[in-house]
């Protein structure tokens, strides 16, 4: 049935309820929901949370979002991790009621008396209403109670009267202690709430095997290990990285190995590919020999822990021909009609140096595996695993996989490499991935990135955490291919300030744009399937590295709250069609007095997307998504330039790419008499 008073459209709830809706620790979001009733009288809703202890918290007022609209919200802030409950009430309100009839009656003079008399009632009802908890309890019974006395006062004027009632004090009361009639209780929903990683940080990825690799002519070459990797954290933590991800470190298969640029003829010393999983060496348990010792790995792990950075692994559930599984259990791949094991293909693509697992054949079996072998790195400290290719595998799989994981290691994360169709990908995320790749790489102009981020923050933003990675080994864009410096800095600005997670693969603070031929993503020279040393310090010698510029934003994000939020980004409008802009808040505290949040946290960023020539253009604010009045002037600071403006509602902006391609501009002052 649906309730003496309806309530419908109730946010956040994935599929009907079927999985929670995600937030994190000290986030905050809206819960939302669409209440309404017959006739005229007055309505309100409220939530009421239940921790991950089972405690029931009190219940909170929702306020309707715009009136006549029947749209009620909440904005909410939990404090802990674990599974919480939401349950969404609605009610009679006979103090609004009274209060939106007495306000048009008695100051027109409309049966004044009968007015006063009838509220007095429901006053005194709302005082009876009231549950004690100590002396403020009381004290709302009283002030609830004296509102009804001053009703019946026949000495004051009506209008004082209803003055009385109105007063922000005796709303503040009503709003802990509110009188409910017909109350309708909504149905009850999941929220996961995670750490604060599953949604906020910075990735770097780098493969150690480069890292102090020795690739010199007529020489062999000499691979990196963890114990030279390691050497390479400290500047990784230097730029402000909270999260540095390792390709897989497993032996590599001989069989089909490919060389050097994806060739099927390698040379006698060619690495192959990380991601050919599995040698005479070991599988997915094991090292390659050329990294070192476990010992190795678990120093590596401490010392990154050491600096303020988590190592994420990857999880690749694909085999070389050479893997032990193959020979043990031979079930697990799918078999040709010539009796090969088929080797994995995206057409015209062919890999022919991975076999991927069949998971309808034994599916028991390769859980169990698969969940041993996550296990058996958790156990090394691996809490984040980046998950290759998960919508090649079930997305049931999945489900079961990472229910298990999280019921006894909620800390431990899953990044999904989902580069798919938008329905696999949203599905990945409902079942339990805590974050995304995304399309974003492939989103340059004005249109496609106003639309997609609009859809990540506010649309998909309860259960899909965006991942932005401005490159990868597999996807250098002809953005970055064609556009120098400045499109690496806008990239770079649009990433880590557009989405709470973002991420660099080793080589674009050095802007290595190269690719193997016209029209291709793939790198030239790949570190997929080379070993590729970079002499860093020389790049910051002769101010070739981006890395001071990634750093800034890096530590700009880690100082500004708002910017580790998703869902409250918000564009601006801007006359040019190569020109963005977007802003991200954080309110203060919220003010009875004035019923308004303080201004707390905004960030403002304008982009000129096109890296070739510079733009101008004015800057029209929403002015109320800033927090602010729309004939307020403020003064803000650009973090990249160091320059400070004087703004308002609209503003002349000009951006050379090869200078700063972006404002990053933080609110610093609002002249008196401005909110």
């Amino acid at each position: 049935m649906i309730g003496r008073i309806p309530i419908q459209d109730i946010s956040p709830v994935v599929e009907c309820g079927r999985w929670p809706a995600k937030a994190v620790a000290g986030e905050t979001f809206e819960i939302g929901a669409t209440v309404f009733r017959e006739g005229h009288d007055a309505v309100a809703a409220g939530v009421v949370l239940t921790d991950p202890a089972g405690k029931r918290r009190r219940l909170a007022l929702m306020s309707e979002t715009t009136p006549g609209t029947d749209r009620w919200s909440l904005e909410v802030t939990l404090p802990a991790e674990g599974t919480w409950h939401f349950r969404v009430e609605a009610w009679s309100d006979p103090v609004g009621t009274w209060l939106h009839d007495a306000g048009i009656k008695i100051p027109r003079g409309i049966d004044t008396d009968l007015m006063c008399e009838e509220g007095a009632r429901v006053f005194e009802r709302a005082a009876r209403a009231v549950r004690p908890a100590g002396c403020e309890g009381c004290g709302h019974r009283a002030a609830l109670q004296e509102v009804a006395e001053r009703l019946r006062d026949e000495d004051i004027d009506p209008r004082a009267r209803l003055a009385v009632a109105q007063l922000p004090d005796v709303a503040a009361t009503l709003a802990v202690h509110p009188l409910r009639d017909l109350v309708t209780r909504g149905p009850r929903f999941r929220l996961r709430v995670d750490r604060r990683r599953a949604l906020f940080g910075s990735w770097y990825e780098f493969f150690p095997r480069s890292e102090g690799a020795v690739v010199e002519a007529d020489t062999i070459p000499k691979s990196g290990n963890f114990k030279t990797a390691a050497e390479r954290l400290p500047a990784v933590a230097g730029m402000g990285f909270d999260v540095v991800y390792l390709p897989p470190i497993h032996p590599i298969g001989e069989t089909f190995r490919k060389g050097r640029n994806n060739t099927l003829h390698p040379e006698p010393y060619d690495p192959g590919s990380p991601w050919a999983i599995g040698s005479e060496d070991g599988g997915h348990d094991a090292i390659h020999p050329d990294l070192g010792t476990f010992e190795d790995f678990d120093a590596f792990v401490h010392k990154a822990r050491e600096l303020g950075l988590e190592i994420a692994l990857d999880l690749a559930l694909q085999c070389s021909p050479d893997h032990p599984w193959v020979k043990d259990h031979p079930e697990w791949f799918s078999i040709r009609a010539d009796g090969s094991i088929a080797y994995a293909e995206n057409p015209p693509k062919k890999y022919q140096d991975i076999y991927p697992l069949n998971f309808d054949r034994d599916p028991k079996g390769i859980y169990a595996e698969v969940r041993r072998v996550v296990r058996h790195w958790m156990a090394h400290g691996v809490r984040i695993f980046r998950v290759d290719n998960p919508h090649t595998k079930p997305v049931a799989f999945w489900e079961k996989l990472l229910a298990d994981i999280h019921a006894t290691d909620p800390d431990v994360l899953f990044l999904s490499e989902a580069f798919t169709r938008p329905p696999m990908l949203r599905g990945l995320a409902k079942v339990g991935f805590d974050q995304s790749y995304t399309y974003f790489t492939w989103k340059t102009s004005k249109a496609d990135l106003e639309g997609y981020l609009s859809e990540l923050s506010h649309e998909t933003g309860h259960y899909v955490r965006p991942n932005f990675f401005v490159n990868t080994p597999d996807i250098l864009h002809e953005y970055l291919q064609n556009g120098g410096i400045p499109a690496f800095k806008i990239r770079a600005v649009l990433a880590a300030l557009a989405s709470p997670t973002w991420g660099v693969y080793a080589g674009y603070e050095l802007a290595e744009n190269t690719s193997v031929r016209p029209g291709s993503e793939e790198y030239l020279h790949s570190e997929k399937f080379e070993l590729r040393p970079r002499d860093w310090a020389a790049a910051e010698r002769d101010g070739r590295s981006l890395a001071p510029f990634i750093t800034l934003l890096n530590l700009f994000r880690r100082a500004h709250p708002a910017v580790q939020e998703l869902r409250n980004l918000r564009f601006h409008s801007v006359d040019h069609p190569d020109m963005l802009c977007f802003s991200k808040r954080l309110p203060g505290a919220y003010d009875p007095s004035t019923r308004r949040h303080g201004l707390g946290d905004v960030v403002l960023v304008v982009v000129n997307l096109d890296p070739h020539n510079t733009h101008e253009s004015t800057v029209r604010l929403d002015m109320p998504g800033l927090g602010l009045d729309w004939g307020a002037e403020f003064v803000v600071d650009d973090e990249l330039s160091g320059d400070s403006f004087h703004w308002r509602q609209a503003n002349y902006v000009r951006l050379d790419p090869h200078i700063n391609p972006a404002h990053v501009l933080t609110l610093r002052a609002v002249p008196a008499g401005q909110p």
